[in-house]
């Protein structure tokens, strides 16, 4: 038997507070303010019937990465359709980016050269394949210090993400570590 769309819906907005619950969960442990962790429900590839029940539960930032998708989905939800993720192109499943140690380079050219791009932070994953350790993440965080330090601008203008829903809370014990004991 099918299930019914409302009960499919359901599960986003469900899906939604698991994700939130883990992230008050792990940010207590770390002593660290929740409203610190910007929270990015990813539409990709996802009818605008489950983004718009997780706008209608309270979500006001999501992200995507396929314009013919953005352009269908952006007025649905009230323009909160806020992130470029990955490469913003047309239903293309390849994946690209910079190595480490080409950020800075990158990020130089972004605030030098793309005059109609404001540059705001770092969008990085560990290891595509979820075995990121806790050095993958210190990587990734001395990333987000090299380019604000490089480009001149206040480290809280150089936002950094970190990754997807399948290691979120170690990438934020990286940047929240656990206090001492």
């Amino acid at each position: 038997m099918a299930a019914s769309s409302a009960a499919i819906d359901g599960i986003a907005a469900s899906a939604l507070r698991s994700v939130l619950q883990r992230v008050q969960q792990v940010t207590e442990r770390c002593g660290c303010e929740s409203h610190r962790i910007r929270v990015v429900a990813v539409s990709k590839t996802k009818p605008v019937s489950l983004v718009r029940q997780v706008y209608d539960a309270g979500h006001r930032c999501f992200g995507e990465n396929y314009v013919q998708e953005l352009i269908e989905k952006a007025p649905q939800i009230t323009n909160h359709l806020n992130h470029a993720v990955g490469n913003f192109e047309s239903l293309s499943p390849a994946k690209s980016g910079v190595e480490p140690s080409g950020c800075v380079e990158l990020a130089k050219h972004v605030s030098l050269n793309c005059l109609n791009l404001q540059f705001c932070g770092l969008m990085t994953i560990g290891m595509p394949d979820y075995t990121s350790t806790l050095e993958n993440f210190k990587t990734l965080t001395n990333c987000q210090s090299e380019v604000w330090k490089a480009l001149g601008i206040p480290e809280e203008q150089c936002e950094l993400s970190m990754r997807m829903s399948g290691d979120f809370e170690l990438a934020i014990r990286i940047v929240f570590p656990l206090p001492s004991r």
